[in-house]
Formats: structure tokens, C-alpha cells, sequence
């Protein structure tokens, strides 16, 4: 029986690609014998917030032992969502290159958009969540560590230049994010 569990959160138009750091990251946590999910999200091309929301609570319900959450880009925001309907569903939450504001626009991720929430009254996880991301990403030029670091209480790793912290900015095997997924305290770094 495990322990803990990983739960492995992709964000739109996103197929799950092999080399890209969440992949990778899965792999190598089933090859240290972790109980890892990492569900394909439905209609990754045009998502829907109720059918990625549902979705996301289904693998919840599989989990067992703590609960280890993991989110890349769209699935943040999709989490601030979830969280707003359970508190706390995770045990241990990371964020990583939310979108910001000005990208809510677009008519394929609108429904996603965190505007309505309360930031600061959510319980994304019972431990403080933790927040990686870049001073350029072209998803949230206005700076994902002020949009959300502050309002949500994240524990905030910057990584200057990294862009959206994707396969193509460099970030296929990323051994920080494996590092603070086995430690907590480990702190989530370039991947130069």
C-alpha cells in the first residue's frame, strides 16, 4: 500500500508528449515505485472547466496516502477552481507558469479564468503550496509571482529567463521538480 500518491496536471493543447518535464517526471516517480496519475485531460484542444474540474476530482478519489499535486499552466488555474469546491483536497500542491489575466481572452481557456475567486480565501492544500515560475513567461506577462505568489500565500520559486517552463524552454527532465516531489523542502531550480 503507498504512502502517498502523485497527481500529474497538464494544461491546454497539451498531449502528454514524451520529453516534456511532466512526462519525464512521471516516469521517473513510477520508476522509484511511486503511485503516480497522470490523466489525459479531456478536449485538451478547446477544455472545458466543468469536464477538466470533474475530471480532476475523479483521480482525487483514486489517490491514497498524501497527496502530492503537481500543475502545469492551464491546470492551475483549473486547481484554484477545484479548490474553490473541496479546500484542501491536496495534501502538497506545486504550481507551475499559471496563466495570467490578459490571457483569459482567448476564447479556448475562458471559462477558465480565476477572476470571480477569492485568491486569498482558498485552501489550494493542507501544506503551503509552492509556486515555480519565470519573470518572462508570455502567459502571464504580468508575473505569475504577483497575480498569485502573494494572494494565494505561495511559497514562490522565481527562475529568471525560463519562460513558460516547457519542454521547448529547456525543461525536459527536471530534476528539482523531481527533488521536491520526494522532499518537500527542496527548493525548484533552473534546469541550466
Amino acid at each position: 500500500m503507498w504512502n502517498r500518491s502523485f497527481l500529474i496536471l497538464h494544461g491546454v493543447e497539451n498531449r502528454r508528449q514524451g520529453g516534456h518535464w511532466q512526462n519525464e517526471l512521471a516516469l521517473d516517480l513510477r520508476g522509484r515505485g511511486e503511485q503516480v496519475f497522470y490523466p489525459q485531460l479531456p478536449d485538451t484542444d478547446r477544455p472545458s472547466l466543468e469536464a477538466w474540474v470533474e475530471a480532476v476530482l475523479a483521480e482525487l478519489e483514486l489517490m491514497r496516502g498524501e497527496k502530492v499535486v503537481v500543475c502545469h499552466s492551464l491546470a492551475c488555474t483549473t486547481w484554484l477552481h477545484v479548490s474553490a469546491a473541496v479546500p484542501a483536497a491536496a495534501d502538497r500542491l506545486l504550481l507551475v507558469s499559471p496563466p495570467g489575466p490578459g490571457v483569459f481572452d482567448w476564447d479556448v481557456i475562458a471559462g477558465f479564468d480565476p477572476a470571480a475567486l477569492d485568491l486569498g480565501r482558498l485552501k489550494l492544500a493542507a501544506a503551503t503550496p509552492r509556486l515555480a515560475c519565470s519573470d518572462n513567461d508570455p502567459y502571464c506577462p504580468e508575473g505569475a509571482e504577483a497575480v498569485f505568489g502573494g494572494p494565494l500565500g505561495c511559497d514562490v520559486d522565481l527562475l529568471p529567463g525560463a519562460g513558460h517552463i516547457t519542454y521547448d524552454d529547456g525543461y525536459g527532465n527536471w530534476p528539482s521538480a523531481l527533488a521536491w516531489c520526494l522532499d518537500p523542502a527542496e527548493r525548484l531550480a533552473h534546469n541550466r
